[in-house]
């Protein structure tokens, strides 16, 4: 993270800690465990980020102890431990909890879904909080949204991938709702933390996988291991993460730490979004002298995946209640949404070179 953009960021959430009082009322000492390793660029740097913010508005009052995964509690079951009180916190992507809590993806990722910044919209202004503390409030669970980072890549393979047969057969590390359109398409999903992807790609467990953006793939190793990197990210178009915190905890705690809490993780949103973006185009510049080949998904296989996606969503929407509802909210958001994304933005395609 920028060292300015964090002093700043530090500043201006210690005048409003000074506004609100002079410390935190709670002092707090938690044992947080991060879902992703904490050198990951935009993803695994994000719970330190909240840690530092906090430990710094509150004047050393709050302090988390950030855990790597699988030190204290494996990743995949880290809102279990949240749920029954083995923890007080966790840093995480909630998609990871769709066995279990069916719309949890939908806080997460969802294929053909909204930009990173019109789900910050839908959350903050469109009823997505609520709806997130209605859904996880049920399992005693306090969520709340603490990064967001854009896109992913479609994923690393090692052949083309050009129509919907060439899915069939495939074993491929996938997560969430895209995970469940490929499957539909036939082939083999499997998940898995990224920690352990590399040695799965090397040892040819999985003929593919997707996890994050190019940065963060490329510091797991998966350029040296696939060479072809399909964009766009379809079945991820944001990818949010959450702080989530023990009902029963979260509501012992006062109005000053809460306030605390939220700001810190409304800064560290922001953070990690501006970072994830900074970062990619670099990467992928670089791509040639590594021997990976960047490659758009055809717009026919597009629309097929499409297809597949609105099947899975009505699929899921019709056997959960919170799912439909929680669908039902973004799809009414888009669409009104919508109205300003088409007028206010200059097309994707737009060349800004042009009459120069």
């Amino acid at each position: 993270m920028n060292r300015r953009v964090a002093t700043l960021v530090l500043a201006g959430a210690a005048t409003l800690a000074f506004t609100l009082g002079a410390h935190a009322t709670d002092r707090i000492r938690w044992k947080v465990p991060n879902a992703f390793p904490s050198h990951l660029p935009a993803i695994g740097e994000n719970a330190k980020i909240v840690a530092d913010l906090l430990n710094g508005v509150s004047a050393g009052e709050i302090q988390f102890r950030i855990f790597e995964p699988g030190n204290l509690v494996p990743p995949l079951e880290l809102t279990d431990a949240v749920q029954n009180g083995s923890i007080e916190a966790g840093y995480t992507w909630v998609g990871y909890d769709a066995g279990k809590i069916p719309s949890s993806p939908l806080f997460a990722a969802r294929p053909f879904g909204m930009e990173p910044w019109e789900f910050t919209a839908w959350w903050y202004d469109g009823g997505g909080k609520a709806l997130g503390e209605e859904v996880y409030g049920k399992r005693n669970v306090h969520p709340i949204l603490c990064g967001i980072n854009g896109p992913e890549t479609a994923g690393w393979f090692n052949k083309e991938i050009n129509t919907l047969a060439d899915l069939q057969g495939l074993k491929i590390r996938f997560a969430g709702l895209g995970g469940q359109v490929l499957q539909k398409a036939g082939a083999s999903v499997t998940l898995i933390p990224g920690g352990e992807i590399f040695q799965a790609l090397e040892k040819g467990a999985i003929d593919a996988s997707e996890f994050s953006m190019p940065a963060v793939d490329q510091t797991l190793g998966f350029d040296k291991v696939a060479k072809i990197n399909y964009f766009p990210g379809w079945h991820q178009t944001y990818t949010a993460f959450h702080l989530i915190i023990n009902k029963d905890v979260w509501n012992g705690l006062d109005d000053q730490t809460k306030a605390m809490m939220d700001t810190a993780c409304a800064a560290t949103t922001m953070l990690s979004l501006s970072r994830g973006e900074a970062i990619q185009g670099e990467v992928i510049r670089g791509f040639k002298e590594r021997g990976v080949q960047a490659t758009k998904v055809n717009e026919d296989l597009l629309h097929d995946l499409k297809k597949l996606s609105g099947e899975v969503l009505a699929e899921q929407a019709a056997a959960d209640e919170d799912f439909k509802k929680v669908l039902d909210s973004q799809e009414a958001f888009m669409k009104g949404y919508k109205t300003w994304k088409d007028l206010a933005y200059l097309p994707r395609d737009f060349d800004d070179a042009e009459g120069q």
